[in-house]
């Protein structure tokens, strides 16, 4: 069976006496200042920093794969990424860090998707329990002085049944030897980092023997912080996307990469990931409203030479805009429910929780898709262009439903946990899910 990532979590066991990462930190780094920066201020730092420096570069990020490294550090400085987090000085406030990963978003896809890696590492890091991960590092992370992603997206669909584990992590002494392949990781370079999950086994059996795993979850998983470049860890370029491109994106092959308990973020992995799961999700969404409040500013800027016209489509702006207002709402209501920090619902409500969260993070999907190509049709010709926004952020919004976890594994996880009918064959819909 399936284990349920909806339940509430076992405790996370006490992290090992962990090593310092001296080594891994920059020389003559200054302390992230703890002073608490109130969340509008962050947010109108944010709307500066995206309408000045990223704007810009967005056509490059979108055509040429430019990765905005200094725009990033940037953004993460002025805290545009870490407004979920609790310690050293941040808000807490996970409804805030929505809103400024949709800021980001909302001017560039690719870079609001690389707001949310970096957050999602962040919280990792903070919830992890291992001294040497949340402090001196995760005060770096926070100040963009390093940047780190999420490999989570194979064991989320490992979880879900969909994937078999694709990493194996053999024990060695107080640590793990690491092997296998992941496809695509984002917002990874050498010097940087990204959260990975493994199946500890005793031995390792071979790539030949892993390729015929089931999909699903075997036995324990182990959920570590891997740097972009270490022996054993080798970064291949990926494949040309149609979108997303300055996402700086790899696919990682590990070969007996040996990780040692300073750098271990759950063992095991299942509990914690049960029990940030939610946030992680949540956070998503506002990936997903930046690229709505986009498409609805492109319908807006043809208004005026085209509104007599566009008067005649379906979804046009105040529609839509409506629309994107009780989502947002309906993601700050839930977002108060995660913030300051962890709770202890029920079984039942925890269920209803992370449905109310995944049917969230389904509705952006759904409105992203619907509003980017509105946005194309009230452009016309225009909109057609290479080099147009709403052509691009066609592409972004297709990113949003795909990206882990996609609509069908968002609603195949919704079905699991309201205990309804598969369907019989591919197209046949679900029930519909009850009203929240």
């Amino acid at each position: 069976m399936t284990p349920s990532i909806g339940m509430p979590p076992a405790p996370l066991s006490p992290p090992s006496a962990a090593e310092p990462l001296a080594a891994e930190q920059p020389a003559g780094s200054a302390p992230t200042p703890t002073a608490q920066t109130p969340g509008p201020e962050i947010l109108e730092r944010t709307r500066l920093i995206t309408r000045r420096r990223l704007a810009p570069l967005a056509e490059a990020i979108d055509r040429e794969g430019l990765y905005p490294r200094e725009v990033l550090s940037e953004l993460a400085a002025a805290g545009a990424f870490s407004g979920h987090l609790r310690s050293h000085g941040q808000p807490g406030d996970v409804g805030l860090a929505i809103e400024t990963i949709a800021a980001v978003a909302e001017v560039c896809g690719s870079t609001g998707f690389v707001a949310w890696c970096h957050a999602a590492c962040g919280l990792y890091l903070e919830e992890s329990g291992n001294p040497a991960l949340q402090g001196q590092l995760l005060a770096e992370h926070i100040a963009g002085r390093r940047l780190g992603g999420t490999g989570l997206s194979n064991p989320m669909k490992t979880y879900a049944g969909i994937e078999k584990q694709l990493l194996r992590a053999v024990p060695d002494g107080d640590g793990y030897r690491l092997s296998g392949s992941l496809p695509w990781v984002s917002h990874l370079s050498a010097d940087g980092y990204s959260a990975v999950v493994a199946e500890v086994v005793e031995a390792d059996p071979g790539e030949a023997a892993q390729a015929s795993s089931a999909a699903g979850p075997v036995g324990r998983q182990v959920m570590v912080l891997l740097p972009g470049s270490a022996p054993g860890v080798e970064l291949v370029p990926c494949p040309t996307f149609s979108g997303m491109e300055g996402t700086s994106t790899y696919a990682i092959r590990l070969k007996d990469h040996h990780v040692g308990p300073d750098r271990v973020i759950a063992d095991p992995a299942l509990p914690f990931i049960q029990r940030i799961r939610d946030a992680f999700v949540l956070l998503q969404c506002g990936f997903g409203l930046g690229v709505i409040q986009g498409a609805i500013a492109s319908m807006r800027a043809v208004q005026g030479p085209l509104g007599h016209v566009n008067r005649f489509l379906d979804d046009g702006p105040d529609q839509l805009d409506q629309e994107l207002a009780e989502l947002r709402q309906g993601l700050q209501r839930l977002a108060r429910d995660l913030t300051p920090g962890p709770t202890n619902p029920s079984p039942a409500q925890a269920t209803e929780r992370t449905i109310a969260v995944l049917e969230a993070r389904a509705a952006s999907s759904e409105l992203a898709l619907r509003a980017a190509q509105s946005a194309l049709l009230h452009q016309g010709a225009r909109g057609y262009l290479a080099s147009s926004e709403a052509q691009r952020r066609v592409r972004e919004s297709h990113f949003v439903a795909i990206v882990t976890p996609a609509l069908k594994h968002l609603r195949k996880e919704i079905s699991r946990l309201r205990n309804l009918p598969v369907p019989e064959s591919a197209g046949t819909p679900l029930p519909s899910p009850a009203a929240h």
